[in-house]
């Protein structure tokens, strides 16, 4: 049983890895696949083996490129920021109805493992258990989030942050107006311009590990 009960109009911070902290994306077109479902799993709608077997054909520019409800009219949540890393992700969405959430993740996990598991050869789970989710109740760790969330490549070592092919941060920093990442104006309203947020995801990166503590603590709190 969950421990957090998940409300509908509220921030969720998502998060899982990969089963015995195994690597969950192995290529490019896994990461890809991966942003794809994102999209069309949140849906009340959804038909995603007949559209994904369409859509995963395009390229990742295309994907990125999508507008938050091009693939439906009824999301089931909305993304304010999120990163995949080889083996684990981060997602900061607010839940648009009720179940949301767990709809969108049961299919999203499980329609990716399908994937994972056909294209590799292998059987059983793939991620670790359920997935954990943290209500965001405070602004401040709003912004804490969004800029740690957006600061995990470099703090993992995988690269420069601003650089990072598999997170939002690249939406916020263009200004896209046409992003999945419709909610990021929550975040980005609170900084007087894209350099200020900027200056703030560096500053969190360089104190991730304090960061990160108080993150816990909030966790723990809430």
């Amino acid at each position: 049983m969950r421990k957090t009960i998940l409300q509908t109009g509220e921030y969720y911070h998502l998060y899982n890895r990969g089963v015995d902290k195994r690597k969950v994306f192995l290529s490019t077109s896994d990461y890809e696949r991966f942003l794809l479902s994102m999209k069309e799993f949140n849906d009340q709608e959804a038909h995603g083996g007949i559209r994904l077997n369409y859509f995963r054909k395009k390229s990742e520019k295309t994907v990125r490129g999508l507008a938050p409800n091009s693939l439906g009219t009824k999301p089931l949540t909305e993304f304010v920021c999120y990163c995949l890393l080889d083996n684990h992700f981060h997602f900061l969405i607010k839940q648009s109805v009720d179940r949301g959430i767990s709809e969108f993740m049961k299919r999203l996990l499980g329609g990716y493992t399908c994937y994972f598991n056909q294209k590799y050869k292998r059987s059983g789970s793939l991620f670790q258990g359920t997935f954990k989710a943290v209500h965001v109740a405070d602004e401040n760790y709003l912004w804490y989030l969004s800029a740690y969330i957006h600061g995990n490549p470099e703090i993992h070592k995988l690269g420069q942050a601003e650089n990072y092919k598999w997170s939002s941060y690249g939406d916020y920093l263009s200004g896209r107006t046409n992003s999945f990442c419709h909610l990021k104006n929550d975040v980005l309203k609170e900084f007087s311009g894209i350099s200020e947020y900027r200056d703030f995801v560096k500053e969190t990166i360089a104190n991730s590990s304090e960061v990160k503590e108080e993150l816990k603590k909030l966790d723990d709190l809430l």
